[in-house]
């Protein structure tokens, strides 16, 4: 049987570089995308080659239609169809939440450009291909910034929440040929986080994540590269749904509230 093929933005580093190697080990051929990560590019797209697959290099940005359309098509050219599209492309500002300021209009614009408005793009240039291979899916991948509120900055949660309602609107359009969900991870381990918050500050931040959520982990890339495989792969009867893969930490919190002894003493005399 062909090899299926699969296109996933942002995969020069981080999850997306993770989702494409594990796919690749699945037997999948993958399209690489990056913006200005050439070198790292190269290095997925050999270590994808090694495990047997067929590989393509793309520089695209996901903000500008144009390209999309181009990343669509080279691909499909390149590999004859196209079965899925992961689009883990993101951005950020790092602005505190309070500092309303530190956003400008042009920040908003290029952040929901790229977490919003490109995987509507991708979509949009992908969906005939998708359809006509059939049992197709996308997978975008959102943040728990977008679940509640919080993350790098404002307009980055915004935009990932934006990208929730956009999952749950092309899961309604596109099928019953292409599913569309999205995974919400909280803390990732790996360089993204590392050369924005520092190495003091990311040390700090993974062991208080290890330290609050249930499950006592801080995921890392390849852990949310599973659930996106999964995704692709084997949920069959899954479109629209937004997904938390934080290790618990969405539900993390005070188990009940223990009275005080005195409230203790008047319930008792009750």
């Amino acid at each position: 049987m062909a090899r299926k093929a699969a296109i996933i933005t942002g995969s020069a580093t981080g999850v997306g570089a993770a989702t494409a190697r594990m796919l690749a080990e699945k037997g999948w051929n993958v399209a690489i995308n990056y913006t200005k990560s050439q070198k790292e590019a190269g290095e997925v797209s050999a270590a994808c080659q090694k495990l047997g697959a067929d590989t393509i290099v793309v520089q695209a940005d996901v903000a500008s239609d144009a390209d999309c359309r181009r990343l669509v098509d080279e691909a499909v050219k390149k590999f004859g169809r196209l079965d899925a599209v992961v689009n883990s492309a993101g951005t950020t500002k790092f602005v505190n939440h309070r500092d309303l300021d530190g956003l400008s209009a042009e920040d908003f614009a290029r952040i929901f450009a790229v977490n919003a408005t490109g995987p509507y793009l991708m979509a949009r240039a992908a969906a005939p291909h998708l359809k006509k291979a059939g049992k197709a899916a996308i997978v975008n991948v959102s943040s728990l910034g977008g679940l509640r509120g919080s993350g790098s900055s404002i307009a980055y949660g915004a935009s990932k929440a934006a990208l929730n309602a956009l999952t749950i609107s092309l899961g309604r359009v596109l099928g019953p040929e292409i599913r569309v969900n999205a995974v919400c991870p909280a803390f990732i381990q790996g360089r993204w986080l590392k050369d924005n918050l520092g190495d003091e500050l990311y040390e700090q931040m993974k062991k208080q994540t290890e330290a609050n959520n249930p499950l006592k982990m801080a995921p890392t890339p390849e852990d949310v590269a599973a659930h996106i495989c999964w995704l692709i792969e084997g949920a069959h009867l899954m479109t629209g749904q937004i997904i938390s893969i934080d290790a618990g930490q969405s539900i993390a919190g005070p188990t009940g509230h223990t009275p005080p002894k005195k409230a203790e003493a008047a319930a008792a005399a009750r």
